[in-house]
Protein backbone atom coordinates (compact mmCIF):
# COMPACT_ATOMS: atom_id res chain seq x y z
CA UNK A 1 0.00 0.00 0.00
CA UNK A 2 1.13 3.53 -0.79
CA UNK A 3 2.00 5.81 2.10
CA UNK A 4 -0.88 8.27 2.31
CA UNK A 5 -0.78 11.96 3.16
CA UNK A 6 -2.72 11.50 6.41
CA UNK A 7 -3.63 8.82 8.92
CA UNK A 8 -6.09 8.54 11.78
CA UNK A 9 -3.63 10.05 14.26
CA UNK A 10 -3.51 13.22 12.14
CA UNK A 11 -7.30 13.49 12.31
CA UNK A 12 -7.30 12.88 16.07
CA UNK A 13 -4.68 15.64 16.51
CA UNK A 14 -6.80 18.00 14.39
CA UNK A 15 -9.80 17.18 16.54
CA UNK A 16 -7.87 18.24 19.64
CA UNK A 17 -6.86 21.54 17.99
CA UNK A 18 -10.48 22.22 17.06
CA UNK A 19 -11.90 21.40 20.49
CA UNK A 20 -13.80 24.39 21.81
CA UNK A 21 -13.27 26.26 18.51
CA UNK A 22 -15.29 24.35 15.91
CA UNK A 23 -18.88 23.40 16.65
CA UNK A 24 -19.53 19.76 17.48
CA UNK A 25 -22.41 19.66 15.01
CA UNK A 26 -25.50 17.58 15.72
CA UNK A 27 -26.56 14.34 14.06
CA UNK A 28 -30.09 14.71 12.69
CA UNK A 29 -32.70 12.00 12.14
CA UNK A 30 -35.84 11.91 10.00
CA UNK A 31 -38.57 9.30 9.93
CA UNK A 32 -39.59 10.51 6.47
CA UNK A 33 -36.03 10.11 5.17
CA UNK A 34 -35.72 6.65 6.70
CA UNK A 35 -39.00 5.53 5.14
CA UNK A 36 -38.07 6.92 1.74
CA UNK A 37 -34.61 5.32 1.69
CA UNK A 38 -35.44 2.11 3.51
CA UNK A 39 -32.45 2.74 5.75
CA UNK A 40 -31.62 4.33 9.10
CA UNK A 41 -30.05 7.66 8.07
CA UNK A 42 -27.84 9.72 10.35
CA UNK A 43 -27.27 13.23 8.96
CA UNK A 44 -24.07 14.95 10.14
CA UNK A 45 -25.17 18.60 10.09
CA UNK A 46 -22.07 20.41 8.88
CA UNK A 47 -24.24 23.16 7.41
CA UNK A 48 -24.52 24.22 11.07
CA UNK A 49 -20.74 24.45 11.44
CA UNK A 50 -19.02 27.82 11.86
CA UNK A 51 -19.10 29.72 8.50
CA UNK A 52 -21.91 27.36 7.50
CA UNK A 53 -19.77 24.50 6.21
CA UNK A 54 -17.31 21.75 7.13
CA UNK A 55 -14.49 23.76 5.56
CA UNK A 56 -13.87 25.61 8.83
CA UNK A 57 -12.38 22.42 10.25
CA UNK A 58 -9.61 22.12 7.67
CA UNK A 59 -8.93 25.83 7.42
CA UNK A 60 -8.48 26.27 11.15
CA UNK A 61 -6.38 23.12 11.50
CA UNK A 62 -4.02 24.34 8.77
CA UNK A 63 -3.56 27.90 10.05
CA UNK A 64 -3.16 26.74 13.65
CA UNK A 65 0.08 25.03 12.55
CA UNK A 66 1.67 28.15 10.99
CA UNK A 67 5.04 29.20 12.38
CA UNK A 68 5.82 32.76 13.50
CA UNK A 69 7.03 33.89 10.05
CA UNK A 70 3.97 32.52 8.29
CA UNK A 71 1.66 34.23 10.75
CA UNK A 72 3.48 37.53 10.28
CA UNK A 73 3.11 37.41 6.49
CA UNK A 74 -0.44 36.04 6.29
CA UNK A 75 -2.39 33.44 4.33
CA UNK A 76 -3.86 33.21 0.83
CA UNK A 77 -6.46 30.78 -0.50
CA UNK A 78 -8.58 30.22 -3.61
CA UNK A 79 -12.17 29.09 -3.23
CA UNK A 80 -15.72 29.28 -4.58
CA UNK A 81 -16.85 30.33 -1.14
CA UNK A 82 -16.80 27.93 1.79
CA UNK A 83 -13.02 27.45 1.99
CA UNK A 84 -12.75 31.21 1.49
CA UNK A 85 -14.88 31.87 4.55
CA UNK A 86 -13.08 29.16 6.52
CA UNK A 87 -9.67 30.70 5.89
CA UNK A 88 -10.97 34.23 6.44
CA UNK A 89 -12.46 33.40 9.84
CA UNK A 90 -9.54 31.19 10.89
CA UNK A 91 -7.12 33.97 9.98
CA UNK A 92 -9.14 36.48 11.99
CA UNK A 93 -9.15 34.16 14.99
CA UNK A 94 -5.36 33.94 14.74
CA UNK A 95 -4.96 37.67 14.09
CA UNK A 96 -3.31 37.33 10.69
CA UNK A 97 -3.90 38.76 7.20
CA UNK A 98 -5.98 36.79 4.68
CA UNK A 99 -6.24 37.22 0.90
CA UNK A 100 -8.87 35.13 -0.88
CA UNK A 101 -9.10 34.48 -4.64
CA UNK A 102 -12.78 33.90 -5.51
CA UNK A 103 -14.70 33.38 -8.77
CA UNK A 104 -16.68 36.45 -9.75
CA UNK A 105 -19.82 34.31 -10.12
CA UNK A 106 -19.58 32.83 -6.63
CA UNK A 107 -22.78 33.25 -4.59
CA UNK A 108 -22.98 36.84 -3.40
CA UNK A 109 -23.66 35.63 0.13
CA UNK A 110 -20.29 33.83 0.15
CA UNK A 111 -18.33 36.81 -1.18
CA UNK A 112 -20.01 39.13 1.31
CA UNK A 113 -19.37 36.76 4.20
CA UNK A 114 -15.69 36.36 3.26
CA UNK A 115 -15.22 40.11 3.25
CA UNK A 116 -17.22 40.31 6.47
CA UNK A 117 -14.65 38.11 8.19
CA UNK A 118 -12.01 40.68 7.26
CA UNK A 119 -10.37 39.06 4.25
CA UNK A 120 -9.21 40.85 1.10
CA UNK A 121 -11.09 39.36 -1.86
CA UNK A 122 -9.56 39.10 -5.37
CA UNK A 123 -12.13 38.11 -8.03
CA UNK A 124 -11.44 36.03 -11.18
CA UNK A 125 -13.31 34.38 -14.07
CA UNK A 126 -13.53 30.66 -13.29
CA UNK A 127 -14.04 29.74 -16.96
CA UNK A 128 -11.06 31.67 -18.41
CA UNK A 129 -8.55 32.10 -15.58
CA UNK A 130 -6.48 29.60 -13.58
CA UNK A 131 -7.18 30.21 -9.89
CA UNK A 132 -4.23 28.13 -8.74
CA UNK A 133 -1.80 30.06 -10.91
CA UNK A 134 -3.27 33.36 -9.72
CA UNK A 135 -3.02 32.24 -6.11
CA UNK A 136 0.60 31.16 -6.49
CA UNK A 137 1.54 34.45 -8.14
CA UNK A 138 0.03 36.49 -5.30
CA UNK A 139 1.59 34.20 -2.68
CA UNK A 140 5.06 34.62 -4.15
CA UNK A 141 4.69 38.36 -4.68
CA UNK A 142 3.57 39.06 -1.11
CA UNK A 143 5.15 36.24 0.90
CA UNK A 144 1.80 34.69 1.79
CA UNK A 145 1.33 31.01 2.66
CA UNK A 146 -1.06 29.32 0.22
CA UNK A 147 -3.62 26.95 1.74
CA UNK A 148 -5.43 25.11 -1.10
CA UNK A 149 -9.05 24.03 -0.59
CA UNK A 150 -8.43 20.28 -0.51
CA UNK A 151 -4.95 19.13 -1.58
CA UNK A 152 -3.20 19.76 1.74
CA UNK A 153 -2.63 17.24 4.57
CA UNK A 154 -3.67 19.63 7.35
CA UNK A 155 -6.87 20.51 5.47
CA UNK A 156 -7.65 16.84 4.80
CA UNK A 157 -7.08 15.89 8.44
CA UNK A 158 -9.25 18.75 9.66
CA UNK A 159 -12.12 17.75 7.41
CA UNK A 160 -11.92 14.19 8.69
CA UNK A 161 -12.91 15.37 12.16
CA UNK A 162 -16.51 15.56 10.91
CA UNK A 163 -16.54 11.77 10.49
CA UNK A 164 -14.73 11.25 13.80
CA UNK A 165 -17.49 13.15 15.58
CA UNK A 166 -20.16 11.24 13.70
CA UNK A 167 -18.74 7.86 14.72
CA UNK A 168 -18.14 9.09 18.28
CA UNK A 169 -21.83 10.04 18.48
CA UNK A 170 -23.56 7.13 16.72
CA UNK A 171 -21.08 4.26 16.71
CA UNK A 172 -20.57 1.83 13.85
CA UNK A 173 -22.23 2.47 10.50
CA UNK A 174 -22.73 0.12 7.57
CA UNK A 175 -22.21 2.87 5.00
CA UNK A 176 -20.83 6.42 5.05
CA UNK A 177 -21.87 8.74 2.19
CA UNK A 178 -19.89 11.94 1.65
CA UNK A 179 -20.00 14.82 -0.86
CA UNK A 180 -17.07 14.93 -3.26
CA UNK A 181 -15.40 17.81 -5.09
CA UNK A 182 -11.62 17.83 -4.83
CA UNK A 183 -11.63 15.06 -2.25
CA UNK A 184 -10.55 16.82 0.94
CA UNK A 185 -13.67 15.96 2.92
CA UNK A 186 -14.00 12.46 1.51
CA UNK A 187 -10.32 11.61 2.03
CA UNK A 188 -10.44 12.77 5.64
CA UNK A 189 -13.70 10.97 6.37
CA UNK A 190 -12.57 7.80 4.61
CA UNK A 191 -9.37 7.77 6.65
CA UNK A 192 -11.44 7.81 9.84
CA UNK A 193 -13.91 5.19 8.65
CA UNK A 194 -11.23 2.74 7.55
CA UNK A 195 -9.40 3.09 10.87
CA UNK A 196 -12.46 2.88 13.12
CA UNK A 197 -14.71 0.46 11.24
CA UNK A 198 -12.88 -1.31 8.39
CA UNK A 199 -16.05 -2.98 7.09
CA UNK A 200 -17.91 0.33 6.67
CA UNK A 201 -18.71 0.96 3.00
CA UNK A 202 -17.53 4.43 1.90
CA UNK A 203 -19.37 6.21 -0.92
CA UNK A 204 -18.38 9.52 -2.52
CA UNK A 205 -20.97 11.60 -4.40
CA UNK A 206 -20.25 14.18 -7.09
CA UNK A 207 -22.47 16.09 -9.54
CA UNK A 208 -23.27 14.25 -12.76
CA UNK A 209 -21.82 17.11 -14.80
CA UNK A 210 -18.47 16.80 -13.01
CA UNK A 211 -17.71 13.10 -12.54
CA UNK A 212 -13.92 13.42 -12.78
CA UNK A 213 -13.40 11.43 -9.56
CA UNK A 214 -15.59 8.58 -10.75
CA UNK A 215 -13.61 8.47 -14.00
CA UNK A 216 -10.29 8.79 -12.17
CA UNK A 217 -10.93 5.80 -9.92
CA UNK A 218 -12.17 3.78 -12.89
CA UNK A 219 -9.00 4.31 -14.93
CA UNK A 220 -6.47 4.44 -12.08
CA UNK A 221 -5.14 7.95 -12.68
CA UNK A 222 -6.28 11.52 -12.12
CA UNK A 223 -8.63 12.67 -14.88
CA UNK A 224 -8.96 16.42 -15.48
CA UNK A 225 -12.11 17.96 -16.94
CA UNK A 226 -13.36 21.39 -17.91
CA UNK A 227 -15.05 23.32 -15.10
CA UNK A 228 -18.41 21.52 -14.76
CA UNK A 229 -21.59 23.54 -15.15
CA UNK A 230 -23.62 22.53 -12.13
CA UNK A 231 -25.53 24.26 -9.34
CA UNK A 232 -23.21 22.45 -6.91
CA UNK A 233 -20.68 25.31 -6.96
CA UNK A 234 -18.60 23.77 -4.17
CA UNK A 235 -17.96 20.73 -6.38
CA UNK A 236 -17.01 22.58 -9.58
CA UNK A 237 -13.50 21.18 -9.38
CA UNK A 238 -11.57 20.09 -12.45
CA UNK A 239 -9.56 17.27 -10.88
CA UNK A 240 -8.76 15.47 -7.66
CA UNK A 241 -5.61 16.43 -5.79
CA UNK A 242 -2.33 14.53 -5.88
CA UNK A 243 -2.76 13.88 -2.13
CA UNK A 244 -6.49 13.17 -2.06
CA UNK A 245 -6.55 10.76 -5.04
CA UNK A 246 -4.41 8.00 -3.43
CA UNK A 247 -6.59 8.08 -0.30
CA UNK A 248 -9.72 7.67 -2.40
CA UNK A 249 -8.07 4.86 -4.37
CA UNK A 250 -7.23 2.90 -1.24
CA UNK A 251 -10.22 3.67 0.97
CA UNK A 252 -13.33 4.49 -1.07
CA UNK A 253 -15.62 1.71 -2.29
CA UNK A 254 -17.72 3.58 -4.84
CA UNK A 255 -18.28 6.96 -6.48
CA UNK A 256 -21.81 7.80 -7.62
CA UNK A 257 -23.29 10.90 -9.23
CA UNK A 258 -26.51 12.88 -8.87
CA UNK A 259 -28.20 15.34 -11.20
CA UNK A 260 -28.85 18.99 -10.51
CA UNK A 261 -32.57 18.19 -10.51
CA UNK A 262 -32.02 15.61 -7.76
CA UNK A 263 -30.04 18.18 -5.76
CA UNK A 264 -32.89 20.68 -5.99
CA UNK A 265 -35.44 18.03 -5.00
CA UNK A 266 -33.28 17.13 -1.99
CA UNK A 267 -32.95 20.78 -0.98
CA UNK A 268 -36.74 20.96 -0.94
CA UNK A 269 -37.06 17.75 1.07
CA UNK A 270 -34.53 18.84 3.68
CA UNK A 271 -36.19 22.26 4.01
CA UNK A 272 -39.77 21.01 3.96
CA UNK A 273 -39.53 17.80 6.00
CA UNK A 274 -36.47 18.39 8.18
CA UNK A 275 -36.47 22.22 8.38
CA UNK A 276 -32.83 22.32 7.29
CA UNK A 277 -31.44 24.93 4.89
CA UNK A 278 -28.72 23.18 2.86
CA UNK A 279 -26.86 24.40 -0.23
CA UNK A 280 -26.79 22.31 -3.45
CA UNK A 281 -23.27 20.94 -2.84
CA UNK A 282 -24.21 20.13 0.73
CA UNK A 283 -27.05 17.93 -0.57
CA UNK A 284 -24.88 15.61 -2.69
CA UNK A 285 -24.71 12.72 -0.22
CA UNK A 286 -28.34 13.05 0.86
CA UNK A 287 -29.50 13.13 -2.77
CA UNK A 288 -27.66 9.90 -3.53
CA UNK A 289 -29.30 8.18 -0.57
CA UNK A 290 -32.80 9.51 -1.19
CA UNK A 291 -32.68 8.89 -4.95
CA UNK A 292 -31.47 5.32 -4.55
CA UNK A 293 -28.12 5.65 -6.30
CA UNK A 294 -26.45 3.16 -3.96
CA UNK A 295 -27.94 0.16 -2.13
CA UNK A 296 -28.49 0.99 1.54
CA UNK A 297 -31.77 -0.77 2.40
CA UNK A 298 -31.82 -1.99 5.99
CA UNK A 299 -28.50 -0.34 6.83
CA UNK A 300 -27.31 2.24 9.35
CA UNK A 301 -26.01 5.03 7.13
CA UNK A 302 -24.06 8.21 7.79
CA UNK A 303 -24.83 11.20 5.53
CA UNK A 304 -22.66 14.32 5.57
CA UNK A 305 -24.62 17.53 4.90
CA UNK A 306 -21.55 19.56 4.04
CA UNK A 307 -22.76 23.18 3.86
CA UNK A 308 -25.61 25.65 3.95
CA UNK A 309 -24.27 28.75 2.22
CA UNK A 310 -26.70 29.59 -0.55
CA UNK A 311 -28.32 32.93 -1.33
CA UNK A 312 -31.92 33.01 -0.11
CA UNK A 313 -33.27 34.30 -3.43
CA UNK A 314 -31.33 31.64 -5.32
CA UNK A 315 -32.66 28.95 -2.99
CA UNK A 316 -36.23 30.11 -3.61
CA UNK A 317 -35.68 30.26 -7.39
CA UNK A 318 -34.39 26.69 -7.49
CA UNK A 319 -37.23 25.29 -5.40
CA UNK A 320 -39.87 27.19 -7.38
CA UNK A 321 -38.42 26.04 -10.71
CA UNK A 322 -38.64 22.45 -9.58
CA UNK A 323 -42.30 22.86 -8.63
CA UNK A 324 -43.29 24.64 -11.84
Amino acid sequence: MTNLAIDYDDVAAAHRRLAGIAHHTPVLRSTAADERSGASLHFKAEHLQRIGAFKFRGGYNAISQFDREQKAAGVIAFSSGNHAQAIALSARLHGIRAVIVMPEDAPAIKIAATRGYGAEVVLYDRYTQDREALGRELAEAEGLTLIPPFNHPHVMAGQGTAAKELFDDVGELDTLIVPLGGGGLLSGCATVARARYPSCRIIGVEPEAGNDAQRSLACGEIVSIATPRTIADGAQTQALGSLTFPVLQQCVDEIVTVTDAELVETMGFLAGRMKQFVEPTGCLAAAAALAGHTRIEGQRVGIVLSGGNVDLNRFAELIQSAQA
